[in-house]
């Protein structure tokens, strides 16, 4: 039995070592040996810790040789990673040709050096390399030139960013007009659950149609609504709605060039109720608040959720753009502000 003198101080360390040096592998050299000091049997500490009885007498070893900053010394530094001098070159090459799952990784890794490793491995090199498993994102394939991200900027900064500034003083009203086309299926989504769950799908692909427009400050919806088809006559009938409802203040609305937006017959009405139409420069949906709107509403409403009838689809989506302003104005106010994507300084996949 190996006997050691344990002072009052260094029993202190150790009980405070023990949970916070960085290193869990000290810690557990740490906890062994405090519980020595408070008389535990080697047997107990062995099965207390979880460790044989060779290590708990090297630990004790340890500490009468070199007291707690021996206990701190690590001497294990592993095997040198094969795949180390390939780095740079698999860097590269997934730079330019991003695997889509760590099979794919394998492969090349394979391919190229001749080494092989299991999934696992592979993706622990990845992240050694700084790759991470992200989601794609998309561009409109023609804004991506320079030309259209300064005619973007442009707009963004001298027509926008000003009638904005105003709304936010009161000044104007400005609402970011969009269509959503929502039709009556099964939206797949993710859940917390026990087993892998199923929901019905609807054997119709019934669309239910929504012409909306977002107020960039209360966040609330005007709407006008059909089954059918969203025309220029839907536009001129929300136009109406949008003079009634703010009557009495300058009037922007923000909106695509869809064509039955951008049309004489509308341009046309829009001026006879005083409205001003900013049209938004082609292929920039990311300028469009009411966009996030509607993929909010789509989570809220369709993610992972049955209804039965068409009827009950709609009313729960009308629900929902009726309420959400007041019922989940938090969520809105960070969803919705008025920073505005910029696609200058993304990485375009090639590939």
């Amino acid at each position: 039995m190996i006997q050691i003198e344990f002072t009052p101080e260094a029993i202190d360390a150790l009980e405070y070592e023990r949970y916070h040096y960085p290193d869990p592998k000290v810690q557990r050299k740490m906890e062994a040996v405090y519980l020595k000091s408070q008389g535990l049997a080697h047997h107990d500490i062995c099965r207390v810790v979880r460790i044989c009885e060779t290590s708990l007498t090297t630990y004790l070893r340890a500490y009468q040789a070199g007291g707690i900053e021996r206990l701190k010394e690590q001497h294990y530094r592993g095997r040198a990673n094969a795949l180390l001098p390939h780095a740079a070159t698999l860097e590269a090459h997934f730079q330019e040709h991003p695997p889509a799952t760590s099979a794919e990784a394998q492969q090349v890794i394979r391919d190229l050096t001749g080494i092989e490793r299991s999934p696992t491995q592979v993706r622990t090199f990845m992240h050694r390399l700084g790759l991470r498993y992200r989601k794609v994102g998309y561009v409109p394939g023609k804004a991506a030139t320079p030309e259209k991200l300064a005619e973007q900027d442009t707009f963004q900064h001298q027509e926008l960013e000003p009638r904005l500034a105003e709304a936010h003083t009161g000044q104007r009203t400005v609402l970011f007009m969009d269509a959503a086309h929502f039709v009556q299926g099964a939206v797949l989504g993710m859940l917390w659950c026990c087993v892998r769950l199923f929901i019905a799908s609807p054997s119709g692909r019934r669309r239910f149609n929504v012409l909306g427009a977002l107020n960039a400050v209360t966040k609330e919806v005007l709407t006008v609504t059909n089954d059918t088809y969203i025309t220029a006559e839907s536009v001129c009938l929300l136009l109406t709605q949008i003079a009634a409802h703010y009557a009495g203040t300058a009037i922007t609305v923000v909106l695509d060039n869809a064509r039955y937006q951008h049309c004489a017959f509308v341009i046309a009405h829009a001026q006879t109720l005083g409205i001003e139409l900013l049209f938004l420069p082609a292929y920039s949906p990311h300028l469009n608040l009411i966009e996030r709107y509607w993929r909010f509403v789509r989570k809220q409403c369709l993610y992972s959720k049955y209804y039965a009838d068409f009827v009950g689809f709609k009313q729960a989506i009308a629900a929902c753009i009726q309420t959400a302003h007041t019922e989940h104005r938090q969520d809105l106010e960070t969803l919705l502000t008025w920073n505005f994507q910029s696609f200058r300084k993304v990485q375009i996949s090639t590939v």
